[in-house]
């Protein structure tokens, strides 16, 4: 039985058979707290007559299936996720009527009771393949139909969908909602068709949304109506200007790389509660996580990281739900396309000009940690079925898809790239591609056969690393100048692949900089191709050798590099003497990078980054570096040299925050970084004093959300426990705070604790995912590890039950955050031994499971290694 999957071929062959032209959904959101009625007309044509076929519902009941005036029986043609239809004419309609659940895992129809004033919110999130959980549907991208919704809900509510309102709501007479909250009558939306749309950016959100509106003129002379949405308890918070200003800029700046003017009639940002990911393309209805409605002060990157999500949504409205993809095969194509385009435009029409910094540090960063899993896969992926895409939302798709784009642009130029861009556009206009149709016209615009790039490129899987090989001799001249000088890649033996880089070979020296110190300046820059095993760089031979050589300066291409022994010793030494955010990044990555991969001691590298992190100037990148240490500290410095390098970094730490200029993005940072690791009576008697005031940092506001990270610090130190939290919880009633409380119960050190979460979670369906996912973080923070030890058999002994029974975004919170990898030095857990024997026992199990345990193990794998070189470094 099919259950709820759907495969590739299921999906080609229904394609094959059936053409869909418009869905007529009729939804009432106002019969009760549990489900919702769903009635919904489909309109279609068969290129066989007396054939069969099947819609897509999950539902718990199925009350009336009728197709062209026939009357079929539920019980007969309603099972799994599936309603069968035979003997299809060569017209068809087909009504279906159900009762649809409200979910409270963030998928399909997410319910929500916002705890301040107990309103009921509502939002759709449909990708995958969740709009079935809504409506009845051919469940996949290229069959694409118009959908005119139409929604009765509570008269007071706010409902969007993707086009505009036909009207205003009509009050509906003797109408009551049984759905809580107020109850002030109920009234009927009516929906304007969209145009040809894939149902999984299909949208509706209902509830007494605050909302607030602008407009903008495209470039068709049209006004586009803008509305900016979040819960009403939320509203003093949003600042629409902001969000409004970099959807305007990403306006402008998409429609004249485009060519093609937006293509819907309004744009609405909704923010919206429990949201599972950053942001959902829906066709002129997007809707965000709503921590980015910023109650508390936040590090500049999250700012920054909401105006790139703004502008990766934006340009989805052109590249996903203008031309979508045929099959899951080119999700990567979607999301790479908008990763790459959301950074260009942040970079050319917004303040964040340094986004590329952040792009390199961030994006670059994932896609490299997820190219190195066994697991890895072409950034063109064989997705054979909906649970293979589930679990490819990962930093091939997005980050490393994105990366080779960035290099495909810097081989093929920039204006050729988006010349073929705009050609396809306005070839494929509300249809579905593929990705030959998308090399095809860039091959046309640049000139250039793509077809070999293509192979190498995305269809093989890997990351290579290049070294410099440098020699130098010192002349009669004194002068030290180079006698050779190449790069060399290296492959994984995985995948022994050597690729083309275009990129640049950067040298900087020292030069005296203007208040008496000294600066990095680049001397020296060199463009080239690069390929095969080894390739000369003849134009810098008998060329005076910089202090620094920085392969892939400018970060072109996508691969790993090291650094001569020379230039690294420069590097560490004038790491604060960058005139630029990217070159320093650059070096902080290779460092880094060389700390995972056990060339580099992780206790050098929490060295080396205590010692010039309060040199860094871009926010996105001390992020960075503060979870890279956090990394190195819980799972790369040898076991037995944990506890002593841990309470030091916390010192340090703790000396930088209040070392730091005051009020400045750096000392919050590092006053949060504090917090998280504090663990020493001395280093718990700083938070208490910053969280009781009476210790005060110049400029750092003790806020509602820095006042639970302080809090949970004490928790998980034992300084405080259940009283505190409900105390706090008390002064902050929200939904925010609801999380944050979760995760400090969760955190609290005992095995009580600890046993209470773990059946909150694993054990219960009663948590939604957002209290779901809090509790999860919290039960892994812990000072004492042996207090997770118990839970190491448990975890493997439910793991194909939690795959069986819990919904894919909750079963993966499950099985990716509730891994013992924390545990990965202890014997007496033994989580290799362990996870090897689940894998050997399981070779059936779900796939996508598979995957997310041999990632997992993995990280057990580099774990261990870093500890032994770290352990063998300093030995030595």
């Amino acid at each position: 039985m099919p259950a709820e999957n759907l495969t590739r071929d299921e999906a080609r062959t229904r394609a094959d058979l059936v053409d869909v032209r418009s869905y007529d959904v009729t939804l009432d959101l106002t019969t009760g707290p549990a489900t919702f009625a769903s009635t919904t007309t489909v309109r279609f044509t068969s290129r066989e007559a007396g054939a069969s076929t099947f819609l897509d519902l999950i539902a718990p009941a199925v009350h009336r299936v009728v197709l062209n005036g026939t009357e079929l029986d539920p019980a007969d043609v309603v099972a799994d996720s599936r309603i069968r239809l035979d003997g299809l004419a060569e017209e068809n309609v087909v009504v279906v009527e159900a009762d649809c659940a409200y979910m409270n895992t963030g998928e399909g129809l997410h319910r929500f009771v916002d705890p301040v004033d107990d309103e009921v919110y509502l939002y759709s999130q449909f990708e995958v393949a969740d709009s079935r959980r809504v409506f009845a549907v051919f469940e996949q991208p290229d069959l694409k139909a118009t959908f005119a919704f139409t929604v009765t809900a509570p008269a007071h509510w706010v409902v969007v969908s993707n086009s505009p309102e036909a009207g205003a709501p009509v009050p509906v007479e003797g109408g009551s909602n049984r759905n809580g909250g107020r109850d002030e009558g109920t009234a009927t939306w009516t929906f304007e068709p969209t145009p040809r749309l894939s149902s999984y950016v299909t949208a509706v959100v209902a509830g007494p949304y605050h909302h607030e509106h602008g407009e903008l003129t495209s470039s068709d002379g049209r006004t586009i109506p803008l509305g900016v949405y979040c819960r009403g308890s939320l509203a003093q918070h949003l600042d629409t200007a902001n969000i409004l200003d970099v959807t305007r800029a990403g306006f402008a700046f998409y429609e004249e790389q485009f060519a093609v003017p937006y293509p819907f009639a309004k744009y609405d940002q909704l923010f919206v509660p429990e949201f599972n990911a950053g942001a959902m393309e829906n066709a002129g209805a997007v809707t965000f996580l709503e921590s980015y409605v910023f109650r508390s002060k936040v590090p500049e990157a999250t700012v920054e990281r909401r105006a790139v999500t703004i502008l990766h949504e934006l340009a989805h409205m052109w590249f996903g739900d203008l031309v979508t993809m045929r099959w899951w095969d080119d999700l990567w194509l979607n999301e790479s396309f908008a990763e790459y385009a959301s950074t260009l435009a942040t970079a050319e029409a917004t303040p964040w000009t340094t986004a590329w910094t952040t792009f390199s540090s961030l994006e670059k960063g994932w896609a490299y940690r997820q190219d190195q899993l066994p697991s890895t896969h072409p950034i063109a992926a064989d997705i054979r079925d909906l649970e293979d895409v589930e679990v490819n939302f990962d930093g091939i798709t997005y980050a490393k898809g994105a990366s080779v784009l960035k290099q495909l642009v810097a081989w093929v130029g920039q204006e050729q790239f988006f010349a073929g861009v705009r050609q396809y556009f306005q070839k494929h206009a509300w249809g579905n591609t593929e990705l030959r149709d998308l090399l095809t016209e860039l091959e046309s615009t640049s000139g250039r056969d793509l077809s070999a790039w293509s192979a190498l490129w995305l269809e093989q899987s890997g990351v290579t690393l290049l070294r410099p090989q440098i020699a130098s001799e010192t002349g009669a001249d004194g002068v030290e100048r180079i006698t050779a000088l190449a790069v060399r890649q290296e492959v994984p033996a995985t995948h022994p692949v050597q690729r083309p880089h275009r990129l640049v070979v950067g040298g900087y020296d020292v030069v005296p900089g203007p208040d008496g110190g000294s600066r990095l300046e680049r001397t020296v820059r060199v463009e080239l191709d690069v390929d095969g095993e080894l390739t000369p760089v003849p134009q810098l031979v008998g060329e005076r050798r910089p202090d620094l050589l920085l392969l892939n300066d400018e970060d072109l291409a996508y691969a790993k590099v090291r650094l001569d022994e020379r230039s690294l010793a420069t590097a560490i030494a004038h790491l604060g003497d960058f005139g630029g955010s990217l070159p320093r990044t650059l070096v902080w990555a290779a460092v880094w990078d060389a700390t995972r991969d056990g060339e580099t001691p992780a206790r050098d590298y929490v060295d080396l980054l205590l010692g010039n992190i309060a040199h860094e100037t871009d926010s996105s990148v001390v992020l960075v570096l503060l979870r890279q240490l956090h990394t190195a500290l819980d799972l790369y410095v040898a076991a037995e040299h944990r506890s002593a390098t841990e309470v030091a970094a916390a010192d340090r730490l703790w000396t930088l925050a209040t070392d730091a200029p005051g009020g400045s993005d750096t000392q919050l940072q590092l006053v949060k970084a504090f917090a998280a690791r504090a663990s020493t009576p001395e280093q718990l008697d700083a938070v208490e004093a910053l969280l009781d005031g009476g210790t005060r940092l110049d400029g750092l506001s003790i806020d509602t959300d820095l006042r639970w990270e302080l809090l949970t610090s004490l928790v998980a130190g034992g300084r405080a426990g259940a009283e505190q939290i409900d105390a706090q919880l008390e002064a902050d009633p929200t939904a925010t705070g609801q999380r944050a409380a979760a995760a400090a119960r969760a955190a609290v050190p005992t095995a009580e604790a600890k046993a209470a979460a773990w059946q909150a979670v694993v054990e219960s369906d009663a948590l939604p995912n957002a209290l779901q996912a809090a509790t999860i973080g919290g039960f892994g923070r812990v000072h004492d590890r042996t207090l997770l030890r118990p839970y190491v058999a448990p975890y493997f002994e439910v793991l194909e039950k939690v795959w069986a029974e819990k919904t894919n975004e909750m079963a993966q919170n499950i099985v990716t955050g509730l891994y013992p990898t924390e545990l990965a030095d202890d014997a007496e857990a033994d989580v290799a031994g362990a996870t090897d024997a689940w894998l050997a026992a399981h070779p059936d199990a779900a796939p996508a499971l598979r995957r997310l345990v041999v990632e997992a193990r993995d990280g057990v794998r580099r774990t261990l290694a870093a500890q032994a070189a770290d352990r063998h470094y300093h030995e030595a």
